[in-house]
């Protein structure tokens, strides 16, 4: 009994509590594991397993098939290396196709440090290997010392230039090598072979090739051409992968530009400036050589110049272009619009005559000659002679100013010529309405307004071209890929005066010039041509001469100007030697025949006795 009582306390006190609830009628309880219970703990790592290979499946699937193209395109793009191929500016030739600018062919020599030690690697012969061995090779090639290729051969760099612009002869050195990092880049180098010739209208370029003066500036949309590029795919030293994605576009090269220049005569009117400048202790000197048919720009000279090879060398105001950038008043050279106009409206003939006293006062401007002189009787021929401005206000108020400024204007004073050069200015012509006081007069002899040499020298063209003025014109146009010359823009011509009128000034100016005397004068041939001479504000001297010949048949104009002259000198004495140096190689150069007519001679004073 007593061991049945043990076993019936033993079985209700280990009976589970769900059991006496039953049995007492308390509700059913599930039991509930505890959230640091290992059961937990598993069933989160498990529930965590799975949602990271869920997400990384899908990542899989996405990329290697929903996305793989855009993913293998990504990857290309960041192996992918651009290389710009730089197209070379055309050339500049002057009229006769002798080259004045070229753009040669040269190469930027490179490294990738990093690849250099696996040269001869697998050679089973070579004692020296990588960079050393890469070193002795390429020093000759380069002209180097061995220590300083190997030094510039170490490291680890993944690009760097080595040398820049050498000959494609050592590209071809280098690279025939086969040292593993080693490559090149085509560039262009701009050269000028003639030097300092023609340097003030070729102008220049950066070292970066863009073009900053002259014809190189202006027509750089020509020249320059287009750059084309190359593109590859690289490993991660650098190397370029043979089979990946290699895509080249060539270079388009500029085109070539032909100038109306000749480079012989160009260098001999430097040659003529610089020493018209040095002789009489001048700032500068211009010489313009002009065809006065064509309006072709024969040369075009400044003095000082420079080299474009370095044009670093030379002060940046001698860098420009003088000829049309310098202004200031022509001097007596300006008289001959004056007459041009009175022979024009038919105010005057040839065969008016003038007393012309050494000074005279007008309207209380007082108006004197260069020279004191006793009253003269001088005919409208002798006026020019004598370059009287007292005589030329005498023409010139048979004239209102309003018309006299419309002549200067035809002439083409006070507008730029177009002759297509950077930095040209316009000189300044005053309307008539503010030519007030002594103005109205000095405007009669070359005062009182500006101009340029090649705008002085293409006006007085205008005369020496039966009266019609020809635009100006230095670029003759573009060679086609054909080896045909296209011509840029049409020239624009305007007549000014009829032909009677410029064939009297061709007599007067041809009688200005005494043949065999005046220093204007070329032995063989007439020339017709006049002197002038300007203060300037600063208190220096401009001296001139323009002239054309034949005169009798004129075809070349020269005008040469000879700036910052610290005293009076006349443009007969500092300029008109210059001009018959310049003109007589120019007629020969030209191959221009003298005409075999005497020049004319015509009466200067009236009313003289026996």
């Amino acid at each position: 009994m007593a061991a049945d009582r043990k076993r019936k306390r033993t079985t209700s006190a280990n009976r589970p509590r769900s059991s006496r609830n039953a049995r007492s009628g308390g509700s059913f309880r599930v039991p509930t594991a505890r959230v640091g219970s290992p059961l937990v703990r598993h069933r989160l790592l498990l529930a965590l397993i799975m949602i990271a290979v869920m997400a990384l499946s899908g990542r899989l699937i996405w990329v290697q098939g929903l996305d793989a193209s855009a993913r293998a395109e990504e990857a290309i793009e960041q192996r992918t290396v651009t290389r710009t191929i730089p197209a070379l500016r055309g050339d500049i030739m002057d009229r006769n196709g002798t080259v004045l600018a070229s753009s040669v062919e040269r190469y930027d020599l490179w490294v990738n440090q990093r690849q250099v030690v696996d040269y001869l690697k697998n050679s089973k012969k070579a004692q020296v290997k990588g960079v050393p061995a890469a070193a002795q090779k390429l020093a000759p090639v380069l002209g180097w010392s061995v220590a300083e290729t190997e030094e510039a051969l170490t490291g680890e760099r993944g690009f760097m230039y080595l040398d820049k612009n050498v000959d494609p002869a050592v590209r071809d050195a280098a690279l025939a090598l086969r040292i593993p990092g080693i490559g090149a880049d085509r560039v262009a180098k701009r050269i000028y072979p003639a030097g300092s010739v023609g340097g003030n209208v070729l102008g220049f370029v950066g070292a970066d090739g863009v073009a900053l003066a002259g014809t190189e500036y202006t027509y750089d949309e020509q020249l320059r051409g287009t750059d084309g590029r190359t593109q590859y795919e690289r490993g991660a030293q650098g190397q370029i992968i043979p089979t990946g994605r290699q895509e080249t576009t060539p270079a388009v090269d500029g085109q070539d530009l032909a100038l109306t220049i000749d480079r012989d005569l160009q260098w001999k009117a430097q040659q003529v400036a610089a020493s018209a400048a040095e002789t009489w202790g001048a700032t500068g000197a211009s010489a313009v050589v002009l065809n006065s048919r064509t309006g072709e720009v024969l040369a075009l000279a400044d003095y000082p110049s420079y080299d474009p090879n370095a044009p670093g060398d030379a002060p940046e105001e001698n860098r420009g272009n003088r000829s049309i950038s310098n202004i200031f008043e022509p001097g007596s050279t300006g008289k001959v619009f004056t007459f041009a106009a009175a022979l024009e409206e038919g105010t005057v003939s040839l065969d008016s005559q003038y007393e012309v006293p050494y000074t005279t006062t007008v309207e209380g401007h007082r108006i004197k000659d260069a020279r004191p002189h006793p009253d003269q009787q001088l005919t409208l021929a002798g006026v020019l002679k004598n370059s009287s401005n007292v005589g030329t206000v005498q023409v010139s108020e048979t004239l209102t100013p309003q018309v006299r400024y419309e002549y200067l204007k035809a002439f083409g004073l006070g507008e730029p010529t177009g002759v297509g050069l950077p930095g040209e200015s316009a000189g300044i012509v005053h309307p008539a309405s503010e030519w007030t006081g002594r103005t109205r007069y000095t405007t009669a002899f070359g005062q009182g307004y500006s101009v340029n040499a090649l705008q002085m020298t293409s006006a007085v063209g205008t005369l020496a071209n039966d009266g019609v003025r020809v635009q100006p014109r230095i670029v003759a146009g573009t060679r086609e890929a054909d080896g045909s010359m296209r011509p840029l823009g049409e020239l624009e011509s305007t007549r000014v005066v009829s032909s009677e009128t410029a064939d009297a000034m061709n007599s007067l100016m041809d009688n200005a010039v005494e043949d065999g005397v005046s220093g204007a004068s070329v032995p063989g041939y007439a020339v017709a041509g006049k002197t002038g001479t300007a203060q300037v504000p600063d208190g220096t001297y401009t001296a001139s001469f323009i002239g054309y010949a034949p005169a009798d048949d004129p075809e070349i104009v020269i005008g040469v100007f000879v700036f910052g002259l610290n005293s009076f000198i006349s443009g007969g004495k500092a300029a008109a030697p210059a001009f018959s140096e310049l003109m007589t190689f120019t007629l020969q150069h030209q191959g221009i025949p003298p005409t075999g007519k005497p020049a004319r001679e015509l009466e200067n004073e009236w009313g003289a006795t026996e």
